[in-house]
């Protein structure tokens, strides 16, 4: 099984990495913060003024290491990476099954039963915690929407039907999305509905900023295999997105990042003292509010779930390469159909 290797998140504005043999050196002002080892990290991630050598990036090259950087805010710039790798057989087998119309919807309705399968987990164990009657109703019916698209996705008729049935299964999730917080939360961390680009209110900003980090683990995932990050079969292909990452991230969104925001805002571990306003109206996480939940990120990929596939647990933070190796499998015709990730 692969190793789940650690990501490096550097935050400190005016931090430089810089290569010093077989491990990284970070300074800011000149001073020494931290030097690791390089065989430990499977990626670096720098987020606003952050510089790094052309040596540093030349190792991560040559490694296969990616280097992903965001802005201040937590919003994708790029991703740097190595030679292109992987078997180019693979690749041509994705783009054959892209132009097949009846296996590309049959791959979108299985990415989005899988992650409609998790929201209705989620809201079902919410549901069971929920502090009054009422609230356990609504739940209980946004599920039952979930339930109901489940249905429908058995029998889609293109593509375009499973994205319209996803938005009908993400509105009801997202209606109720607050209940699943404890009412005092909700009054000083409001969230009005699901917005993006940019987030219009602190929870909706913990959200968007918990997918970045997961979509940069995704395409990963996907790289490692060898498979085209940007032709997704869900997500329509768009120049410099990276639809298939998006597609992946898909059943995952759940459980790891939803159920996460959830869990820090309940447990106060994030306030409002933890995010910032900025012109125009949008929120973002403030420094401190980004350490907190990048530390509580780290620590949840280590925790461990049962995989259909595996006769023992394994580390969330793997799940996504498991399943893009899944992915390959039945790209290449091993097996007969994609088998989504189920949260128990």
């Amino acid at each position: 099984m692969k190793q789940l290797l650690n990501t490096l998140y550097v935050m400190t504005q005016g931090a430089y990495l810089s290569l010093d043999h077989e491990t990284v050196r970070v300074e800011v002002g000149g001073e020494l913060k931290m030097q690791m080892p390089l065989h430990h990290l499977g990626s670096i991630v720098t987020m606003g003024n952050v510089m790094i050598s052309p040596f540093f990036l030349g190792k991560c090259a040559d490694d296969g290491r990616a280097v992903v950087i965001l802005d201040r805010n937590g919003r994708f710039k790029c991703r740097m990476v190595g030679k292109t790798s992987g078997n180019v057989l693979l690749r041509q087998a994705q783009h054959d099954v892209v132009r097949d119309t009846a296996k590309t919807t049959a791959l979108a309705a299985a990415m989005t039963a899988g992650k409609v399968k998790n929201a209705r987990n989620v809201l079902m164990r919410s549901a069971r915690e929920a502090g009054n009657p009422e609230e356990e109703k609504q739940l209980r019916k946004s599920a039952d929407v979930q339930a109901d698209v489940l249905f429908h996705l058995k029998t889609p008729r293109d593509t375009d039907h499973v994205r319209g049935l996803e938005g009908e299964a993400a509105a009801a999730y997202f209606d109720v999305f607050t209940l699943m917080m404890k009412s005092a939360e909700r009054e000083s961390l409001p969230m009005n509905g699901r917005n993006r680009r940019p987030p219009l209110d602190p929870v909706n900003a913990l959200i968007s900023f918990l997918y970045t980090l997961l979509l940069n683990d995704c395409v990963s995932a996907l790289e490692e295999v060898g498979l085209d990050p940007q032709l997704g079969f869900l997500h329509v292909p768009r120049p410099g997105r990276p639809s298939l990452g998006l597609d992946l991230m898909e059943e995952f969104r759940a459980f790891m990042a939803d159920r996460l925001a959830i869990t820090l805002i309940n447990r106060k571990q994030i306030t409002a003292d933890h995010f910032e306003p900025r012109p125009g109206g949008a929120v973002y996480l403030n420094e401190k509010g980004r350490r907190e939940v990048v530390a509580a990120w780290q620590k949840r990929k280590q925790e461990e779930a049962d995989h259909p596939l595996l006769s023992e647990k394994t580390p969330i933070g793997l799940l996504p390469h498991l399943q893009a190796r899944i992915l390959a499998r039945h790209l290449r015709g091993d097996i007969e159909a994609y088998v989504p990730y189920v949260h128990s």
